[in-house]
């Protein structure tokens, strides 16, 4: 999760919602990313999705069976999507979010019927830390408008 936090990091240092996330298969990052949608122009452009797609391009496979994905806030519906495509084993994550959080918080989308395949999941990892880069970021603009 550190490695997460730092590509936070970057996208909070870039203007964007400070999410970070890595790809990790057999104990080595293959894949990081950091929100980027605004540099971007790119709606597709969140952390996770960055990250899946630079570890499917370092494996030349864009199945990542094995891997585990590491981020900083709950992923959103279309990144869990994303991951089930990506067949990724393992997703951990930071800190919840409520409103649009796909795996625990605003629904369950990894356990639809129709997936043929399913991601374990494990939340609360570096929470409190994942929780405060969020809140800064958002206190920051507040007071800048």
């Amino acid at each position: 999760m550190d490695a997460a936090l730092i590509e936070a990091q970057k996208a909070m240092a870039a203007g964007e919602v400070p999410v970070g996330a890595v790809v990790v298969m057999d104990g080595r990052v293959i894949g990081a990313g950091f929100n980027r949608p605004i540099a971007s122009h790119d709606p597709t452009a969140h952390a996770e999705v960055v990250a899946l797609r630079e570890a499917a391009a370092a494996v030349g496979n864009y199945r990542l069976g094995g891997a585990t994905l590491f981020v900083t806030v709950e992923p959103c519906m279309m990144c869990v999507g994303a991951m089930v495509h990506a067949r990724i084993a393992r997703v951990v994550y930071g800190a919840p979010e409520p409103k649009g959080g796909a795996l625990a918080s605003a629904q369950r989308a990894h356990e639809a019927p129709g997936l043929n395949h399913r991601l374990q999941t494990a939340g609360g990892v570096r929470e409190a830390a994942c929780r405060e880069l969020m809140q800064a970021f958002f206190r920051d603009r507040r007071q800048a408008l």
